[in-house]
């Protein structure tokens, strides 16, 4: 039996406004290319599906034709809500796709039960905990007035014995079959990009890779874009997102995992290459450097590649502005599209913080972020600590 594990599609998702449907519909085609040559009997898309709680009607229609193409193949499919998906969304074609074999879990179940699904297959068998993106309400119980710490260690806390939970229902009932653990959460000790949204308070809830014991034969997770193993010993992976998210994945090699089960185990887990249409690249030096790196670049792929551009200046003037803004709306070369651009300038405007440099785009500076230059400004505050603890929380309650 072959399962093939992917996970943070992220159906919807724009690269600073440049639209990445194209990118996610060669993957998708490579995919179900790879399925049928390969023989894949399980599919497993490990939480975020699509980019936002609710969808465009583009991103709906991209999913659907997805599913439409995959049905056609034999292949069992189970999907999984992640911390960007809506659970309500996901689950509510739950019952009709039921029929087509394919198994989607938005959020959490009722019972632990709910969650385990069986595949028999090639004299195979396999059972698979389909464990979703847990909320704060289905990992523990809020108290008034508690604080910060004590949060963050109840999240930990109730992990710990929800995918225990998990564990003890498999040995219970399932314990001579191959047993795959899906999960959608940050796992310490995993390499984050600029991509992902802070999971459980900006990622301080997350877990030891030891909390999911020796139990598990290969724990598949989501969440965490750039693909990398956990512990090798327990098979615990991220295979990370199968397009760059961000300007921080450029250099990422895109994977999907293989895992193959023979006479009842595990006996590979293969990473298997995505291939790259697009490439992302980071040109940065003064404006005659970056103008003359723009013309130079020549390498050619299926789509146009992305460019964010860093211009380094000594000091600020009228000029240098108004040459910046021309060649950011310049298409000095049809195979370079710039998304994201910042001007600097050495000499900064008075009253500027080293951490705001002149030119920089809003859209580049997160709320925190902003939250934190406005304490520095602040300076007479006391408690910063605490306010800075509360505003993660309003942004976890917000989904930002």
């Amino acid at each position: 039996m072959k399962i093939l594990h992917t996970s943070d599609w992220h159906i919807g998702k724009q690269l600073h406004k440049y639209d990445l449907t194209e990118d996610l519909d060669l993957f998708f085609k490579w995919l179900i290319d790879y399925i049928t040559t390969e023989n894949i009997d399980v599919l497993l898309v490990s939480g975020d599906i699509f980019d936002q709680a609710n969808p465009s009607q583009a991103a709906y229609k991209q999913y659907y034709d997805l599913l439409k193409n995959l049905i056609q193949l034999d292949c069992k499919i189970i999907l999984t809500g992640g911390n960007h998906d809506s659970p309500a969304v996901l689950n509510a074609p739950s019952e009709l796709l039921k029929a087509f074999d394919i198994t989607v879990i938005g959020g959490a179940t009722k019972e632990v039960e709910d969650l385990f699904i069986t595949v028999n297959k090639n004299n195979e068998k396999l059972v698979v905990a389909a464990v979703p993106f847990l909320k704060d309400r289905d990992i523990r119980k809020s108290a008034a007035g508690e604080s910060y710490a004590t949060k963050i260690e109840q999240i930990k806390s109730g992990l710990r014995t929800y995918f225990s939970n998990v564990t003890t229902h498999y040995s219970d009932h399932y314990s001579d079959e191959v047993f795959i653990l899906m999960g959608h959460l940050y796992v310490q000790g995993s390499e984050l990009s600029e991509s992902e949204r802070d999971i459980q308070i900006g990622n301080q809830a997350g877990v030891e890779a030891s909390m999911f014991g020796e139990i598990p034969h290969y724990v598949a997770l989501g969440h965490i874009h750039k693909p990398q193993v956990i512990t090798k010993e327990k098979n615990i992976h991220y295979c990370g997102s199968p397009v760059p998210l961000s300007f921080s994945e450029k250099e990422d090699q895109k994977q999907v995992n293989v895992i193959t089960v023979e006479n009842n185990k595990i006996t590979k887990v293969a990473i298997v290459p995505i291939p790259k249409h697009r490439n992302l690249i980071t040109f940065e030096g003064s404006l005659q450097e970056l103008a003359d790196k723009l013309n130079a670049y020549s390498e050619e792929t299926t789509l146009t590649s992305l460019a964010e551009i860093i211009v380094n200046e000594d000091n600020e003037s009228l000029e240098k502005r108004q040459a910046f803004d021309a060649l950011t709306d310049s298409q000095l070369n049809s195979n370079i599209e710039i998304v994201k651009s910042r001007l600097n300038f050495k000499s900064k405007i008075r009253g500027a913080s080293d951490a705001f440099a002149v030119g920089t785009d809003v859209a580049d500076v997160t709320p925190m972020q902003m939250f934190e230059k406005k304490l520095e400004l602040q300076s007479e505050l006391e408690n910063t600590a605490e306010l800075k603890n509360a505003f993660r929380e309003i942004l976890e309650k917000l989904k930002l």
